[in-house]
């Protein structure tokens, strides 16, 4: 099963290792150092062109964690993910 994104990306659900709200987990600065170093690396994708509600955090297959910037809420990929939907 794939779990849909946003902007046609989506992760296998094997690889989600969180689904995290943007807003709340952002206020740990031990949280937005680690976006930054991601972003400095070049592990982070955008799948949205509004301003992201979520981030979910992926290991494919051994390589480093990836993190995804998504519009839909970290309730409504829980949801996704729950049910098996895939768009």
């Amino acid at each position: 099963m794939y779990l849909h994104l946003g902007q046609s990306v989506v992760v296998p659900h094997e690889a989600v290792i969180g689904i995290f709200d943007l807003d709340n987990a952002s206020w740990s600065r031990r949280t937005r150092s680690f976006l930054e170093k991601a972003e400095r690396e070049g592990r982070v994708v955008l799948a949205t062109e509004d301003l992201p509600r979520s981030f979910v955090l992926c290991q494919h297959w051994g390589d480093e964690p990836m993190i995804y910037l998504c519009q839909p809420s970290s309730a409504t990929l829980k949801g996704r993910m729950e049910s098996g939907w895939v768009e």
